[in-house]
């Protein structure tokens, strides 16, 4: 099984007593609408965070310890694949750590997501970087769709604040009116150059992070299944995350739709993106 930064982490580091942060590999391609290839996205993001390099953005994750777990298991109907990772995020959160689960499609956020709010038994956000909404109510008859994986949990009372996106439909428009969602997408994002946007005061202190990797632009993220022009640029996208993580508790995340063509490029980018993300959530934690 590949480990996390396994070139990188001592014994102590690699255990899952000593570690803050669990990664979940997750290799779930189910409802894939145009390109496919995600399931091979945990493997290949594992696989390139060999090498990376200990010191991220001022900060090192990895001293805080990295458990890699086995990969959930994706066969069977949806609802139980999604309550087996569910569980993993649930006993994570109640262990003290972090979960990290790597995609795999975007629909596994709605079981990583009700595990950590199950554990924390209280409202939590969402930041999302994305180049959709999924905000469908269900997309091809599926209501666990990647399309829809953002309306679900709206649905379950989980706060969403939406950057990079740039393509969606009327009934997800009027679901964002609907739930309440925060947003600022892509095109002024884009345009205007931003980089930090104050989320609403009112918004949860404890805040998950979904990465779909279709929120870069093409031009630095062509390997995922819909690769949308106009997106966001990979230091756009951190610092979008990284200030909206400000005075708030990171308390799990997700990099999702990696779909690996073979150039390892794109591979490495995904795995930088999460070690970046997990640099953040321990500087949340620090700053709570």
């Amino acid at each position: 099984m590949s480990i996390f930064l396994e070139s990188e982490l001592t014994q102590s580091e690699r255990q899952e007593d000593n570690s803050l942060f669990t990664i979940i590999p997750m290799p779930l391609e189910r409802t894939v609408s145009y390109g496919s290839g995600t399931l091979n996205g945990p493997e290949a993001i594992l696989n390139a965070s060999d090498e990376l390099e200990r010191g991220c953005n001022g900060v090192e994750p990895c001293a805080f310890g990295i458990f890699t777990e086995p990969a959930v298991e994706c066969d069977g109907p949806l609802p139980e694949v999604m309550e087996r990772l569910a569980k993993r995020t649930e006993h994570a959160v109640k262990s003290g750590k972090i979960p990290v689960t790597l995609g795999g499609e975007h629909s596994l956020s709605y079981g990583a997501v009700s595990g950590v709010a199950r554990a924390l038994g209280e409202r939590i956000g969402i930041i999302q970087i994305d180049a959709h909404a999924d905000l469908r109510v269900a997309y091809q008859g599926e209501k666990h769709s990647h399309a829809s994986v953002m309306n679900l949990l709206a649905e379950c009372g989980v706060r969403l604040a939406q950057f990079g996106v740039r393509a969606l439909c009327q009934q997800e428009m009027d679901s964002r009116d609907e739930h309440g969602v925060f947003f600022v997408d892509a095109e002024e994002l884009v345009t205007k150059g931003i980089h930090a946007v104050d989320l609403p005061e009112d918004f949860p202190e404890h805040v998950y992070i979904s990465f779909d990797v279709d929120g870069l632009d093409p031009s630095q993220m062509p390997a995922t299944g819909t690769p949308v022009p106009g997106g966001l640029g990979y230091y756009q996208a951190l610092h979008l995350v990284e200030h909206a993580l400000k005075g708030r508790k990171c308390v799990g995340l997700d990099v999702v739709e990696l779909a690996p063509d073979g150039n390892a490029a794109w591979d490495f980018t995904a795995a930088q993106i999460t070690y970046r993300l997990m640099a953040a959530a321990v500087s949340s934690r620090s700053d709570g």
